[in-house]
């Protein structure tokens, strides 16, 4: 058995005596699953909840595997936060277990978008429905800590605000871009929710899920799409292999079309501290100015304080 295996036997072997527990005279702590629910969540809750991720920059939450210091810092956590939706695919059995609160369940399934039957979970790349879960954030940041419940909500409100002033900027960095560009060929199928919102045409290699590898066959029929249709740039993201867009860019330039590589964007992770992605504004940031320099736009001066430090 590997590590990753025992690791995982380890965490569904102890998951039933996860819960969250009561809280004490200290400040309590809230455990969100991945960097783009604990961001907004810690500028909400202030000095009255410590917020931190389990997953951290870099790391695919698609793949992540639990580890048995993972089982500790849920039993430490008062409330733990996850996405659903499949996002957290191998952390699933642990998160039924510790009564974590799954921001999915709470949103109208009207909203969602489908892959072949399967909710698609990348709805933070859509600021405006992202900014749909602070209400049910803040909720439960103020039952943790109840005296602060009015600094909380006023915490929420600035924060929904940011959201909408971080979706009029990009809405109008990617109105620049020229009607013949507009395609975003990514690495995996993350960006839907984004392209729906910007008006872009959305193609990837691979599906929403990173659990399995692209196939030949995929590659070879987005290259033909890409010489065909003249497409001008794929992009890699940072949680994942590079190659198979590289072997992409390869298989456009057999068919005679110069596939440029566009940047790097962030899907499913926030940046490294410091990259300027590491807050969820920044990493919105980051992914429209890449976008859209690369597909021939021009990005709307940024609006101070947009990007919180």
């Amino acid at each position: 058995m590997t590590y990753a295996a025992k690791a995982v036997a380890f965490c569904l072997a102890l998951a039933p005596a996860v819960v969250p527990v009561a809280a004490s005279a200290e400040t309590p702590r809230l455990l969100a699953t991945v960097g783009m629910i604990a961001d907004p969540a810690a500028r909400i809750a202030g000095d009255c909840v410590a917020v931190e991720a389990l997953i951290g920059p870099g790391l695919d939450p698609h793949l992540y595997q639990p580890r048995p210091s993972d089982i500790e810092r849920l039993r430490q956590a008062d409330r733990v936060v996850a996405l659903g939706l499949g996002l957290e695919g191998r952390l699933g059995d642990v998160l039924a277990r510790t009564g974590a609160l799954i921001l999915g369940d709470t949103l109208d399934p009207a909203w969602l978008l489908d892959d072949d039957g399967a909710p698609d979970p990348h709805l933070w790349m859509d600021p405006q429905l992202w900014s749909s879960l602070l209400p049910t954030l803040a909720g439960t940041l103020a039952e943790m800590a109840p005296d602060c419940a009015q600094d909380i909500d006023t915490r929420m409100a600035e924060e929904a605000a940011r959201f909408e002033a971080l979706d009029t900027w990009a809405t109008e960095s990617m109105a620049s871009i020229p009607a013949g560009a507009r395609v975003l060929l990514t690495a995996h199928d993350a960006f839907a929710y984004f392209s729906e919102r910007y008006g872009l045409e959305n193609l990837a290699i691979q599906g929403i899920s990173t659990e399995s590898e692209p196939s030949i066959a995929a590659i070879d029929s987005l290259a033909r799409d890409a010489a065909e249709r003249a497409i001008p740039a794929v992009f890699i993201e940072t949680t994942l292999n590079p190659r198979a867009v590289r072997a992409l860019i390869e298989a456009a330039a057999a068919r005679g079309h110069t596939l440029a590589l566009g940047g790097e964007l962030y899907s499913d992770a926030l940046g490294e501290p410091g990259s300027g992605a590491d807050t969820y504004p920044g990493m919105i940031v980051a992914n429209v100015i890449t976008i859209t320099e690369a597909l021939g736009g021009t990005p709307a001066p940024l609006p101070e304080g947009l990007v919180p430090h």
